[in-house]
This record gives structure tokens, C-alpha cells and sequence, in this order.
């Protein structure tokens, strides 16, 4: 009887605990924090020459991590597919997801660590030029991003949404989409990948700035935990490292 007891006494700890037992209150996994992202959108995530995950996202939400004392999991999702999937399949999303207030209805984000901008990005002999010009066009997104939003606002536009950037960059080199909109840094390795193609900066199409944040579950604790290791990572000059070895070029 008193071994029974016991048993159910530790038991009952370990429900109230939830760490002794092999589990963390803030993470699905005792000293690991799982992270969604979509490994298609260079150079903030992608997949190196070894299959290995990288990019500026990949990097710095490690380097949190390691603030933390967490390993990072990965988890390679559709993008459309990240947000529902914050605290019940991942810990966290890192995938140069913009804050806005819809997404803030469902999860928490850091405080910002990155503005972008979108891009257009055409064929150097394009007849778009300005916004006006993008009125009854075919225009290629990914699927759930913020260039998909604002190519929906555009008055005649034909959306085509794809589950990957570089899906509607094959299809406008095919000419069935008139052209991409997407954020700065993969519009520019687009351009750069892609001869014939040229990567135009949204402020000439009267497109606003937007901040990217790491998305985590609504009311976790682990949102103040990330702000904290973020500000470390800057101050440590991680950030300044990481920004030079993946975004400056794209922003020169």
C-alpha cells in the first residue's frame, strides 16, 4: 500500500511539475526547442549543400536557443501551415513571418528583429513600372505571405499562390505569371540566380515596411525568455555576424 501511495504521489508530481519527469512547462521537449520554419526562402531559411538546415532565421533562432540553454528541433512546413501549428506541433515559428494584427490573434511574437520590405520581381523587359501597372496582371506569391496579401488588394490581379517563392519564380520564367511579389532577400537571390530577371524594390509601388518576429504560442512564457536571448544575441554582436554573413549583400 505505502509503495502504491508513493507511486501516486509522484505521479501526481510530475503532472504539477511537468519537468521532473522528462517534459517542460515552456517546451514540448525537456531542453529542446522545436521550431517550424519553411526551408524554401533564401537567405533567411534554407537547406545547405549537406541537407543541413540554414539561413539568417536558422542561425539566430539557434543562437537563441543556445541563450536559453535549448537545442533547436527543426520541423519543415508549408509556411500556411506554421501558425496553427505553434504549441501543439512546435514550440516556435521562425520563417520571415511579419507581425500583423491577424496573426497576433492566434500567437504571440517577439519584439521585432528584422524590417522588409516586399519586391517585385519581373523580366527586364516587363511593361510594369509602377503600381498602376500591376493592375489586371498575373501575379505569383507564396501561399499565406504578406506578398500574397497585397497582391490580393491589387484592383484585376489573377493571384496565382504557390506553396513555395521559387514554385511562381519557375512559372514567371515560363511566362504564365506576369510577375512575383516577395520579400526583399529571396527577391534579390532570385535575381541573382536567374539571369533575365531584375528585383524591384516595393516603395516604387507604394508597398509598406513590415517587421518580422518569431511567432510562439499565445501567453507562453517563452515569448519574455526570447526577447531576453534576443537582446543578448545583439548586444553580443551575434546579430551584426549573422546579418553580414546572409542579408548585407541582399540589401546592398
Amino acid at each position: 500500500m505505502k509503495k502504491i501511495i508513493a507511486l501516486l504521489l509522484a505521479t501526481a508530481m510530475c503532472v504539477m511539475t511537468l519537468t521532473a519527469c522528462g517534459a517542460s512547462k515552456e517546451t514540448m521537449k525537456e531542453g529542446v526547442l522545436v521550431v517550424g520554419t519553411n526551408l524554401a526562402f533564401p537567405p533567411f531559411e534554407m537547406v545547405d549543400d549537406n541537407g543541413n538546415p540554414d539561413g539568417f532565421d536558422v542561425k539566430l533562432i539557434e543562437a537563441i536557443a543556445d541563450k536559453m540553454g535549448l537545442k533547436v528541433e527543426w520541423q519543415d512546413m508549408e509556411f500556411g501551415a506554421l501558425v496553427a501549428a505553434i504549441g501543439t506541433k512546435i514550440d516556435a515559428s521562425i520563417a520571415a513571418m511579419t507581425i500583423t494584427d491577424e496573426r497576433k490573434k492566434t500567437v504571440d511574437f517577439s519584439t521585432p528583429y528584422y524590417t522588409a520590405v516586399q519586391y517585385i520581381v519581373l523580366p527586364e523587359n516587363s511593361d510594369i513600372k509602377t503600381a498602376e501597372d500591376l493592375k489586371n496582371k498575373t501575379i505569383g506569391v507564396q501561399l499565406g505571405t504578406t506578398g500574397d496579401y497585397a497582391a490580393q488588394e491589387i484592383e484585376g490581379a489573377t493571384v496565382s499562390a504557390y506553396d513555395k517563392a521559387v514554385y511562381a519564380v519557375n512559372d514567371l520564367l515560363n511566362g504564365k505569371v506576369d510577375c512575383v511579389i516577395v520579400d526583399q532577400g529571396p527577391a534579390t537571390v532570385f535575381q541573382n540566380n536567374n539571369p533575365g530577371l531584375v528585383a524591384v524594390s516595393g516603395v516604387e509601388f507604394d508597398f509598406a515596411t513590415e517587421d518580422y518576429g518569431i511567432a510562439l504560442p499565445k501567453g507562453s512564457p517563452l515569448v519574455e525568455k526570447v526577447n531576453k536571448a534576443l537582446e543578448e544575441v545583439i548586444a553580443d554582436g551575434t546579430y551584426d555576424k549573422l546579418f553580414n554573413e546572409y542579408l548585407a549583400t541582399v540589401e546592398e
